[in-house]
């Protein structure tokens, strides 16, 4: 069922990106990644969104790397009530 929702508020999250609504984008994809945290592409629209210069040519593949990486490492110290995924605004 959180998958479910999880696409869903990806779809709607890039909805508002096409229509130039950032922030609301930003928050959908942001509840998005806490519902699926390993979907990696909710990851890069949120980066997309908030480093745009990460992703012009070249595109800069070893920072998203590094980035997916310092997520990971800090989403592993949540505890049994969980914790916020990196990055997101809630």
């Amino acid at each position: 069922m959180e998958i479910e929702l999880a696409k869903t508020k990806f779809k709607l999250g890039m909805e508002y990106l096409n229509s130039d609504k950032q922030d609301e984008a930003l928050k959908e994809l942001d509840d998005a990644i806490r519902l699926d945290p390993d979907n990696f592409l909710i990851r890069k629209q949120r980066w997309y969104i908030r480093y745009p210069e990460k992703f012009k040519e070249p595109i800069d593949i070893e920072w998203q790397q590094a980035q997916l990486k310092k997520e990971r490492e800090e989403e592993a110290d949540c505890g049994p009530e969980g914790c916020e995924i990196p990055g997101t605004n809630h």
